[in-house]
């Protein structure tokens, strides 16, 4: 069953490779849903910028469509969803004996570039865990301008790593006396860090070892990787992936890393990115670089909770381990202040009815048994 989300993706490159650039009159590659609606709101323009959506239940693809000029092969860059890649390739290497543990000092991986500026006990006391949950005392925040540690400071600089080591601390830093938790301050500047410990752990390039070890086994191949002046990718995202790709990635998860009877990441790490650590914003929890969200459909009784890579533009790989299920949805409005909303609207309105839908239809429609409790 896990073959045929990719078999059925190849088949469906395969029979429009000749065709010329995609246009929003072609009808949805599969459709077994019954998301017409869906696709006339798209190609009204209702949702703007969509590039490509797919939803699989169990393995099995049940939409397949893509928008404007974007077609099977199409590699879209999803932003900060790439972040949630990195997170698993922390994990691998933690698998693989190259990394100890989450509560190792991020610092300690540095030690080539000291003398680090800002230096003192709160940024020496930074763990993995801190920068894997945004969490940690840098002065740094993305949904700022003012920060010291912004990411469009860092897209500035010539040597991305140096930025970030230099960040100052955030002098009003605390941490809750009983979780030791600290709050929430989105990062891009530390998952960057991220990526370098993974890779001076496992002792090639960042890009190659998630090739290896991820992308080759599900058979992902031609990522495009933004790269820093220096020449390190960025691992904080703005990495560009085919829908299915996204799609593949969100059932190794929901499958607990097992893919073709290989566990490709350990169950122990895939259960713990179930398990939010900050609250984010007042309808949002945060984990290891994944999202956790609520979704309900239109007179449902309660709503369904899904586990999300998410970025700039509207990007969103939702996870919904209650109903088996996995919902891509690739899209380019970026920076559009209601980017998130949009995405929501469409699992919301049109996507998650249909699937309860299905559900009745083809029972079983049950929580996946790699995570759950």
């Amino acid at each position: 069953m896990r073959l045929l989300l990719i078999r059925t993706a190849a088949l469906c490159a395969a029979l429009f490779v000749s065709a010329p650039a995609w246009a929003d009159t072609v009808p949805p590659q599969i459709d077994r849903l019954g998301l017409d609606a869906m696709v006339a709101a798209i190609e009204n323009r209702d949702y703007r910028r969509i590039e490509g959506i797919m939803v699989e239940r169990g393995g099995e693809i049940l939409f397949a469509d893509y928008y404007r000029r974007s077609g099977p092969e199409s590699r879209i860059d999803a932003r900060s969803a790439g972040k949630s890649i990195t997170a698993l390739a922390l994990g691998m290497a933690i698998d693989d004996g190259a990394i100890a543990g989450v509560d190792l000092p991020l610092l300690s991986f540095f030690a080539d570039r000291e003398p680090i500026a800002h230096d003192g006990p709160e940024k020496r006391a930074i763990t993995l865990h801190d920068a894997l949950s945004m969490s940690s005392a840098l002065d740094c925040n993305d949904w700022t301008m003012a920060s010291p540690g912004n990411e469009e400071r860092m897209y500035d600089t010539r040597d991305w790593t140096r930025f970030a080591l230099d960040i100052p601390g955030d002098t009003e830093y605390r941490r809750h006396e009983e979780s030791g938790q600290g709050r929430f301050s989105y990062c891009t500047a530390g998952v960057f860090l991220l990526g370098r410990v993974v890779e001076r752990a496992v002792g090639e390039p960042f890009e190659d070892y998630v090739q290896r070890r991820l992308f080759d086994p599900l058979d992902i191949d031609d990522p495009e990787w933004r790269r820093a002046p220096e020449g390190a990718v960025q691992t904080g995202g703005q990495l560009s992936l085919r829908v299915r790709d996204f799609t593949a990635l969100g059932r190794l998860v929901l499958d607990g890393g097992m893919h073709d009877g290989t566990q490709l990441i350990s169950r122990y790490w895939v259960h713990g990115l179930f398990r939010p650590h900050v609250r984010a914003t007042p309808d949002q929890s945060y984990g290891y670089l994944w999202w956790f969200a609520n979704f309900q459909a239109p007179d449902a009784e309660r709503d369904y909770s899904a586990l999300m890579m998410s970025g700039n533009g509207g990007n969103k790989v939702a996870l919904f381990p209650e109903l088996d299920a996995v919902v891509t949805i690739l899209a380019t409005n970026y920076n559009d202040r209601d980017m998130h909303d949009l995405t929501a609207d469409l699992i919301d309105t049109h996507i998650l009815p249909a699937l309860l839908a299905d559900c009745e239809a083809r029972p079983p429609c049950t929580a996946s048994p790699a995570i759950a409790p």
